[in-house]
């Protein structure tokens, strides 16, 4: 084989393979965007869950009221509050942007501050759907929550149930489930 032969060889793979990454990439991002989309079709509705998993009533979520309201809706971020009985700190955020759909939970003590434990999550990993999508532990999450290193989060979208499913996993052993039905539909 010549050298030209072997640099033409070299060159039409490459080519092949970027064009084959930003196919993958692409269609990643589609199912990523239609995700956010589906989730924003739900702005103002309200949905009330309760935990399924652990059962063990010592649990900080267990027994609790849980209610997710889908908050504020603009282009490119959602933001859920996220209320367990009383308590109104929590919020869940997707972002979409460049990158991706990005996950996160910020969490905020009664005067607003931020807790010493907020903003963590991940990137939705590529293969999601358009109802479910996977966020894998960002570098952020695993320096904040060096245990949680492996953690990732799931929220599926059960349209005929109209259901939402809160989902997360740690070391490929589940550690969390709620289950959200609606409960308030949008006017």
């Amino acid at each position: 084989m010549t050298l030209v032969s072997f640099l033409a060889m070299l060159i039409l793979s490459i080519l092949m393979f970027s064009g084959t990454s930003r196919i993958a990439a692409s269609e990643a991002s589609g199912s990523q965007t239609a995700f956010f989309e589906n989730i924003k079709k739900l702005c103002g509705q309200s949905f009330e869950g309760a935990t399924e998993f652990p059962l063990d009533p010592d649990h900080p979520l267990a027994g609790k009221k849980l209610v997710i309201t889908v908050d504020s809706c603009s282009e490119k971020e959602i933001r859920i509050p996220f209320q367990v009985g009383e308590d109104k700190s929590r919020t869940w955020i997707l972002r979409l942007d460049q990158q991706g759909l990005l996950f996160k939970h910020d969490h905020r003590h009664a005067d607003g501050t931020p807790d010493e434990v907020t903003m963590y999550g991940g990137r939705a990993a590529s293969e999601g759907t358009e109802y479910r999508q996977r966020f894998p532990a960002d570098s952020d999450t695993k320096k904040l929550i060096p245990e949680g290193a492996t953690n990732i989060w799931m929220i599926e979208l059960n349209k005929e149930k109209m259901e939402l499913v809160y989902y997360l996993e740690r070391h490929n052993e589940p550690r969390y489930r709620a289950v959200f039905k609606m409960i308030a539909v949008k006017k």
